[in-house]
């Protein structure tokens, strides 16, 4: 996906530490037609008044900070400048923290180990709506949610999915294509695509990716 028509990225990092923040910026450089830093923060108080001064597109923030915690600031930034999409940046792999993050308002979740290219994909595709989070992370929070609602008789249940429903949600959060869930349950994609059409209507959404950000959201529907 290309960058945005009017420009590249204007970002801001958000961090603990010095030296990460030089890390990321040192990264993005080489991606500057596609993404610009145009201010960092040291821990999430200053970053308060280096976004409202800098109205960025997207604030890149690590989660466990000192002084106020990545999740409150996220949460603090969204009722300030709705516009302003916050994207968390972590080391810690725990399906909790997404689970939090998203319904902290976040616009995703990635890990640490992200390269630059992958980092700045995901960067782009955030700031079209689409919810972004780590691959495998999102593949382990299925099984999470499932094991929380075990007294349901399938995750979804409560919201109207039937079990092969739940089945299709659940292999669409791990980011298989319409063609692999096919392959997977071993049905036409036709098949899939009425199991899709039928998901978003239980779940009130338009579209895979709010599909999938409802279904980590809600911790598989609880």
């Amino acid at each position: 996906m290309s960058a945005p028509a009017t420009g590249p990225i204007r970002l801001v990092l958000v961090d603990d530490h010095e030296m990460v923040i030089a890390g990321l910026t040192a990264m993005l450089a080489s991606f500057r037609g596609r993404v610009r830093v145009v201010g960092s923060a040291v821990g999430a108080e200053q970053a308060l008044d280096v976004v409202a001064a800098l109205q960025p597109d997207i604030v890149l923030c690590d989660v466990r900070m000192q002084q106020m915690s990545g999740l409150d600031l996220c949460r603090t930034l969204r009722e300030r400048h709705p516009a302003v999409k916050v994207v968390l940046l972590s080391v810690y792999d725990d399906e909790q923290y997404l689970f939090q993050a998203l319904r902290a308002g976040a616009a995703g979740y990635l890990l640490k180990k992200i390269s630059g290219e992958d980092l700045v994909r995901q960067l782009e595709l955030a700031l079209t709506g689409t919810t972004v989070i780590d691959p495998e992370l999102a593949g382990r929070a299925v099984g999470t949610a499932a094991r929380m609602q075990s007294e349901e008789c399938w995750p979804g249940a409560r919201r109207g999915l039937t079990q092969r429903e739940s089945e299709v949600l659940s292999l669409m959060v791990t980011g298989l294509s319409n063609r692999g869930i096919a392959n997977r349950l071993v049905v036409s994609d036709e098949t899939v695509k009425s199991h899709l059409r039928s998901i978003y209507r239980k779940l009130g959404v338009g579209d895979r990716d709010s599909a999938v950000a409802t279904a980590l959201r809600e911790g598989t529907f609880r």
